[in-house]
């Protein structure tokens, strides 16, 4: 029996145990669905047992639980992949909005609702169908890969405890390549891998300047304002083509190849559309660089918000003694954030007026960037898996959001390979959350193929080291 068709006979049961999994409300950022996300370990514990994983543990955090898997290959020479994915989901408010029960799971049609359909438990619950379809095609017992899961519980709720479980279980995760199921495609049309992730790091600058606020007759001309020197650290950080003027900002910047810039341009993006989409009324941006690549392979500065002063009804015509600012940057690839933390910090620094002095507070490390080399044997054999599955050409996708994959990558010191198959409207934290059915079986299908393909490839090598 080939892939394709014992998938196509094995729907239903696929789809009976993702609604069984979608309908315990495993939303990790609400201490009271604590027990719940605990439950959902329990759950996709038991079900990759029956799967056949050789090994299966609950890893307990300083949160909420993840679930290892490892089923070995026949192969001691075979690579070892590693799929990450996480089985909490996002809170279900308002429910109000929801069309059914968020956690009793609909089928209408080829689509499924509910919530963590798409996000992320059906991506994840592929990777059970597909190895299941490889082995049967090939009446293999065991994985042509040696295959390990790391399913984490609090994606949802910022990772918080990821970094230490990887640091803490290196070893146990040692892998020779990640493969990500958390991301979507173009659309249901234009299959296509996403290869890279920005990072981020956020700040808030807070401005001052006389002990308390004066009269603006008064002293209004002759004392410095903050407000004002705080709109001049904001207006500053732009030059008039866009970019950012935080000095030495782009020293680390990854410029993205050629090659994939022309793959990013054959994209059927309708600019139009996407303004409808944003409910803006133009695009704007860096010089030099389209709405996509600004979206996802360039670093930006964005003044998230600002106040001063008097804000309410009437007059209170004031110097205000403070003034203040959120202010997010977006980073590339090789950006570090601890270096743009410190750039921005001697910015603001530079910019003041004399009379005034600020705060800059960064909530937290920040999040580094992350990318897949288009041209590594590991992206080449899943984008041919992918357009085996789809049966059409697969193209390249970038996000421009943050995540927890560069810690991945770079703690387990292993490439990056997007494997997935959600699409932009699957209304992923939002009320209505839902999947396209035929979408996940490509799924499955996809690494059904790939875990052949990489085990082909290595044998071919030779070694693993020389494929990775």
């Amino acid at each position: 029996m080939d892939v394709r068709t014992y998938i196509e006979r094995h729907r239903e049961t696929f789809v009976a145990e993702l609604k069984e999994w979608l309908a315990i409300p495993s939303v990790s950022s609400d201490p009271e669905h604590g027990g719940d996300v605990h439950a959902s370990a329990e759950w996709l514990a038991r079900h990759l047992e029956d799967v056949g994983f050789a090994t299966v543990e609950i890893w307990q955090t300083g949160g909420l639980p993840a679930v290892f898997a490892e089923w070995p290959a026949a192969d001691p020479d075979a690579p070892t992949v590693l799929v990450y994915g996480h089985h909490d989901v996002q809170p279900v408010d308002p429910v109000e909005e929801w069309e059914t029960d968020p956690f009793v799971p609909v089928e209408q049609g080829e689509r499924l609702t509910g919530r963590g359909s798409s996000d992320d438990k059906g991506q994840v619950l592929f990777h059970t169908l597909g190895v299941r379809a490889c082995m049967a095609a090939s009446e293999r017992q065991r994985p042509p890969v040696t295959l390990k899961l790391l399913v984490e519980g609090e994606e949802e709720a910022g990772s918080p405890n990821l970094t230490g479980l990887l640091e803490e279980r290196r070893d146990r995760l040692a892998c020779d390549v990640v493969v990500v199921s958390d991301t979507t495609m173009w659309d249901a049309d234009t299959p296509s891998m996403c290869v890279g992730l920005r990072g981020m790091t956020d700040c808030q600058i807070d401005v001052y300047g006389p002990e308390v606020d004066l009269h603006s007759g008064t002293f209004g001309g002759a004392v410095p304002n903050p407000a004002r020197a705080l709109a001049g650290v904001l207006a500053g950080m732009h030059d008039s083509d866009g970019r950012v003027a935080i000095p030495g900002f782009y020293d680390d910047v990854v410029e993205v190849s050629a090659d994939e810039r022309e793959l990013l341009a054959r994209l059927p993006f309708d600019e139009a559309e996407w303004l409808r989409t944003a409910r803006s009324t133009a695009a704007a941006g860096e010089a030099g660089y389209g709405t996509l690549e600004r979206v996802w392979v360039r670093p930006t500065a964005e003044i998230n918000g600002m106040w001063s002063g008097h804000t309410g009804a009437g007059p209170r015509t004031i110097v205000p003694s403070s003034a203040h600012a959120k202010v997010s940057f977006r980073l590339v690839p090789d950006q570090e954030p601890a270096r743009v933390q410190r750039r921005v910090r001697d910015y603001v620094e530079s910019a003041l007026p004399e009379g005034v002095r600020a705060t800059v507070g960064f909530s937290g490390p920040g999040v580094r960037a992350c990318s897949s080399d288009i041209t590594s044997p590991a992206v080449r054999a899943a984008r041919e898996a992918m357009s085996r599955a789809f049966d059409t050409e697969v193209l390249f996708t970038r996000e421009g959001g943050s995540g927890p994959e560069a810690a991945l990558a770079g703690i387990l010191e292993a490439p990056l390979v997007f494997v997935a198959v959600g699409l932009d409207d699957d209304r992923i934290h939002a009320p209505n959350e839902k999947v396209e059915v035929p979408l996940l079986l490509k799924g499955a299908e996809s690494v059904a193929y790939l875990w052949e393909d990489l085990a082909a490839r290595s044998r071919a090598a030779s070694m693993s080291n020389r494929l990775w």
